[in-house]
């Protein structure tokens, strides 16, 4: 699939999609999705909440960024759903490029990273654990530009 330039868009200017924290597994996420096997995430509800900022919807760009912090791409939201965790099916495990096969995989990287110490301590809430009934946020998003092809 070819990349589409963001026409007169200064990424300095856009939102930044973080995704995870820095370090190994936010540079596979990157990669995936410059790759372009990631075209979904799911975001915890609390975590909108926490940050008090709205959550994303259709045509909203932002730039992704690597662990360093720097811009590598610009992403397009194509459709955002909220739903309980119980109900996240396989179509959108495998959209999310991770290389998981079962929802119950999917589910088990992402409670371990929902649980850890970085995830409760960025919440707030140091006891923090999901269940089936847990809202979440589930985004797709299709890459409209590489900052490699910027320019």
């Amino acid at each position: 699939m070819t990349a589409y330039p963001a026409q007169n868009v200064d990424p300095a200017v856009l939102p930044k999609a973080k995704f995870a924290f820095p370090g190994p597994l936010r540079d596979r996420l990157v990669a995936a999705i410059l790759d372009e096997a990631k075209t979904a995430t799911t975001t915890l509800l609390a975590e909108y909440e926490h940050a008090g900022e709205p959550l994303p919807s259709a045509g909203r760009r932002s730039v992704v960024v690597d662990s360093d912090d720097r811009p590598v791409g610009i992403i397009e939201v194509t459709d955002v759903r909220v739903v309980p965790l119980g109900d996240v099916d396989i179509a959108h495990a495998l959209d999310e490029g991770e290389g998981h096969t079962t929802v119950e995989g999917w589910r088990a990287d992402h409670e371990e990273f929902w649980h850890s110490e970085e995830m409760r301590r960025a919440l707030g809430e140091p006891g923090f654990t999901v269940h089936d009934a847990t809202p979440v946020v589930l985004e797709r998003f299709r890459i409209a530009t590489r900052m490699r092809d910027w320019g």
